[in-house]
């Protein structure tokens, strides 16, 4: 099939790379110039596992192309894909769907003759898709066409397999030419046994939110049961494993640690919130746990100063990690940002080191000191801090680390190491949801 993905962000350049890689011939249209001439040159802007040679093999097959002309390439387009961005407003936290609309108005004008599945991939509140429908058909009153909700379901650091392997595909559609072409669309995944719900478009659209909000809806929940443990002298991955092994939880997020960051969760979640209000059904779940997920994060910041007897001036403090996940160059949202902001503010000098998301870094923290690899970021360092679990931390030589640093400590936020491992080391160690040791 012909497929036109109008943005080629990180959901538009991933979905249509594996639609290229299914077979179908898919066109990503971008109006950044600058990034459509780096994508024609090889270049990827994002970090993805795969991604860089997934998109080089599809367009040396010339499955995959790339351009800035959106009219030309919907003219053959048998559907047409919204993947663009949409942010949180500025001021009151509803998403911003200006770009959405944008697209919606620039379609209306260039659609075929033929008809044509206008898909909104974007994360959208519910009524959006009405809205995109209302606005080409006042635009274009005889455009043969049906607007359709397919959510995307991808996490970063490993949107491909989620892609090609999802756990459900989720169509929003009562229109019987569109759901028999989208399932054209994903008859390669047929051989998965990946099933396909198939709801109404408003259904699609509160499936995404609501499927993100109750995933940060676990996390905040492990996060706050692990203060408790450190309380009461309980070992919160214990208990994790212990609620987790009843099918009915399940133990996926349900690791302690600083926070939920990134593109989707706090986004999305706030949309969801907004909705229930504009609707009068709020949902005050979902309220409590974007609140209790924003205190956290600088919360973190005084668990390093505890280790100190709660003063950490002049203190030299190693970050490790600074994406809001291992996998990703992303740091949207991330939960370092809040956490180095803190630690500033208690007058700490902090360093940082990240495998991947050091230029990402660059553009949004201020006054840290951005080092070559963990050694150097530990070097004459008061404390360790690992915020982000990359695999490569996991394995650090903490007997030469200790030997390095002003002072032995660790602060594992993500409780990657043992704590007998990290004391026969020679540190002092603090992790997450467990009894506290005494002030180094």
């Amino acid at each position: 099939m012909r497929i036109a993905m109008i943005g080629a962000g990180y959901v538009g350049l991933v979905s249509g790379a594996c639609f290229a890689d299914f077979g179908h011939h898919v066109i990503c249209v971008d109006k950044d110039g600058d990034k459509i001439a780096a994508l024609n040159g090889g270049e990827i802007p994002i970090y993805e596992p795969g991604l860089s040679d997934l998109i080089g093999s599809n367009v040396r097959q010339r499955r995959l192309a790339f351009s800035t002309d959106l009219k030309a390439a919907i003219a053959t387009a048998e559907v047409i894909f919204i993947a663009v961005g949409t942010p949180s407003r500025r001021g009151d936290g509803h998403a911003d769907l200006s770009y959405v609309y944008d697209v919606a108005r620039e379609l209306s004008g260039a659609l075929p003759e033929t008809f044509t599945v206008i898909v909104t991939k974007s994360t959208v509140p519910v009524g959006t898709g009405d809205e995109v429908e209302r606005i080409i058909r006042d635009e274009n009153p005889n455009a043969d066409i049906a607007v359709v909700s397919n959510p995307e379901f991808l996490r970063e650091g490993a949107a491909i397999r989620d892609f090609k392997h999802p756990d459900r595909i989720v169509i929003g559609s009562e229109d019987r030419r569109a759901a028999a072409i989208m399932g054209e669309v994903y008859r390669p995944l047929y051989l998965n046994a990946a099933p396909i719900l198939h709801t109404n478009r408003r259904t699609a659209e509160l499936t995404k939110y609501a499927a993100n909000s109750f995933l940060a809806t676990k996390i905040t929940f492990i996060n706050e049961v692990s203060d408790l443990a450190e309380k009461v002298g309980a070992n919160i991955q214990d208990v994790a494993r212990g609620i987790g092994l009843d099918n009915r939880i399940g133990l996926k997020f349900l690791h302690a640690g600083p926070g939920f960051g990134g593109s989707c969760f706090p986004k999305d979640a706030m949309a969801l919130i907004k909705t229930g209000q504009d609707n009068e059904a709020p949902l005050r779940i979902v309220e409590t746990v974007v609140a209790v997920n924003d205190q956290r994060k600088r919360a973190m910041a005084r668990k390093v100063a505890n280790a100190f007897g709660g003063n950490i001036r002049g203190k030299s403090i190693a970050v490790l990690g600074v994406t809001f996940k291992p996998n990703t160059d992303d740091m949207r949202d991330a939960p370092s940002i809040p956490l180095i902001t803190a630690l500033q503010d208690m007058g700490a000098n902090v360093r940082v080191f990240d495998p991947i998301g050091m230029d990402q870094a660059r553009r949004v923290l201020t006054d840290v000191l951005f080092c070559d690899d963990a050694q150097d970021c530990a070097r004459g360092a008061h404390a360790l801090v690992v915020v982000t679990e990359w695999e490569q931390f996991r394995a650090l030589d903490l007997g030469e680390l200790a030997a390095i640093m002003a002072c032995p400590v660790i602060i594992d936020l993500r409780n990657i190491y043992s704590p007998e491992d990290a004391m026969q080391n020679g540190f002092h160690y603090c992790g997450v949801g467990r009894p506290q040791p005494a002030t180094y």
